[in-house]
């Protein structure tokens, strides 16, 4: 089975290719910006006379009355457009998605995407990335290889001032052998997860001390701020919050990448040991209720544990079944072709005693009574 999978670098460029980057970054910001403002008008217009015939604005027409355009990639200023088509797209699809935004110098990720056509993206001798309107290369830290045909490249700068680059590749996903057996999931009011054979999850040890360091640290900042307004500095101008901010920034994105790494390990481990994953699905109105729940699952990511399990079930030709508080289920996979019989992985001693292990073997049971009345 082909899917895309994106490989992410750490890239080291130099003082020229970073003012190229940084140029891009605005180029595409610019362009964004633009061809908001005028999709906006192009909506007011369209409210007084609906009849009115319209005609899309593209990148290409700014680049007379902004020479610097004509400077960068042209495909990076497409993507913008696609981009933003696309956050239309959700806007008027999705309920919950709001209007798009214009974009800011002060925004904490910048990013361009650009395309690769005959070989304009490519990685040299594993320690080198060329990348199209750039002639030289730039040095990138591969600490796996890339696997199969490059289709894009996306190059971002985080908070904390490391570049970055994204490389998207349309490769095949290896088979995995079968095992025939079905758990279930239910989130921890005190860890993590609670699986249906009694096995609990604890991401504490990701949270909680460090969450602490971060607070304190956070703290100080705010106390800088305050020192800076004062003064009446600016605080583009005020070294020690300018340091600070970038300390606290580091801590986030360090703590962002234990939680991407503990999430990783664990999807992919159980999807690798079981066929049929039974979940409790869990929407915004009924953790919002409870602050401790609520909590927990920002600080665990549960969205993101479920949008990978998502994914992976798909490449790997998994079941996944999403199960309500109603126990009304959804099925999130197109993999039919797997077997009915499944061996159940519940512990019923500890579902006797343990009410969250009970909740788990429940929705494991609703889960597979969806799948025999398919």
């Amino acid at each position: 089975m082909k899917v895309l999978k994106a490989y992410k670098y750490r890239l080291y460029p130099t003082l020229l290719q970073e003012e190229f980057i940084k140029k891009t970054f605005s180029c595409v910001r610019l362009v964004h910006n633009l061809l908001l403002q005028e999709r906006i008008q192009i909506y007011k217009a369209l409210k007084i006379n609906p009849e009115l015939e319209i005609k899309l604005p593209t990148p290409a027409q700014y680049k007379k009355e902004y020479p610097t355009l004509k400077e960068v990639d042209s495909l990076a200023l497409s993507n913008a457009q696609v981009h933003l088509d696309h956050a239309f797209k959700k806007f008027h699809r999705e309920k919950s998605v709001g209007f798009p935004k214009l974009k800011q110098k002060k925004d904490s990720v910048c990013s361009y995407t650009t395309n690769n056509q005959n070989g304009t993206i490519k990685i040299v001798d594993q320690r080198y990335l060329k990348v199209p309107k750039l002639k030289s290369l730039i040095k990138v830290k591969m600490h796996r290889p890339v696997i199969g045909k490059i289709k894009s490249a996306t190059i971002s700068l985080s908070p904390s001032n490391k570049y970055f680059v994204s490389i998207l590749c349309e490769e095949e996903i290896p088979k995995v052998q079968k095992t025939h057996s079905a758990i279930g999931i239910t989130l921890g009011v005190s860890e993590f997860a609670v699986l249906s054979n009694g096995r609990r999850i604890d991401n504490d040890k990701y949270t909680k001390a460090f969450e602490q360091r971060i607070n304190r640290e956070e703290r100080k900042l705010i106390r800088r701020k305050e020192i800076a307004k004062s003064k009446g500095t600016d605080l583009s101008q005020q070294k020690n919050y300018q340091k600070q901010k970038l300390k606290v920034a580091k801590m986030r994105e360090k703590l962002m990448n234990q939680r991407i790494d503990f999430l990783n390990k664990l999807t992919t481990e159980i999807i690798h040991q079981y066929d049929l994953i039974c979940i409790e699905d869990i929407h915004q109105e009924d953790f919002h209720r409870n602050n401790k729940l609520h909590r927990g699952v920002s600080d665990v990511s549960w969205a993101l544990f479920v949008s990978k399990l998502e994914y992976k079930a798909d490449w790997y030709k998994k079941r996944l079944i999403k199960v309500s508080a109603c126990n009304k289920c959804s099925e999130h996979s197109e993999n039919n072709d797997i077997s009915r019989m499944f061996i159940q992985d519940i512990n019923e001693k500890k579902g006797k005693h343990d009410p969250e292990t009970a909740a788990s073997i429940e929705v494991l049971i609703s889960g597979l009574k969806s799948t025999d009345n398919t």
